[in-house]
């Protein structure tokens, strides 16, 4: 079923952060997509927050991957962006992660929607009409 937010505020994406959050378990996928600039990263950023994961998250465009550790489960965030073969994610051990006990969090998810697994959970957000004012569709 998907559900539909307007994120008018940081606000209100930290609180999006928060039920998404609570709602992951071991192995999950979640797959961002949207715009530079719409809040893949700020919301990746709240849920590694309410996982109670305390370093700085930041997005791992030129490293594909950043892993954090020390909160309730370990957060394997990857930005595809610039992945121009599936081999570049398999060197690294993309599939070792989806594998894995973490949560992946996957920034233009898009890209190399073929590789990731059934019951993965896309998050698209967008502009509305005026720019001002996110739209996020979880799904």
């Amino acid at each position: 079923m998907k559900k539909t937010y307007l994120l008018k505020t940081e606000e209100d994406t930290r609180s999006l952060g928060k039920q998404l959050a609570g709602e992951v378990r071991p192995g999950d996928v979640i797959a961002l997509i949207g715009d530079l600039g719409v809040g893949k990263t700020t919301l990746t950023k709240a849920i590694a927050a309410h996982l109670g994961i305390e370093e700085e998250i930041t997005s791992p465009t030129f490293t594909i991957l950043s892993q954090y550790e020390g909160g309730r489960l370990p957060l394997y965030h990857f930005d595809v962006y610039r992945v121009h073969e599936e081999d570049e994610l398999f060197e690294i051990g993309f599939q070792e992660y989806l594998d894995g006990d973490g949560l992946c969090v996957i920034e233009w998810a898009d890209l190399i929607e073929g590789l990731l697994p059934a019951g993965t959970r896309w998050v698209r957000l967008a502009w509305d009409a005026t720019g001002t004012e996110r739209i996020c569709t979880v799904g």
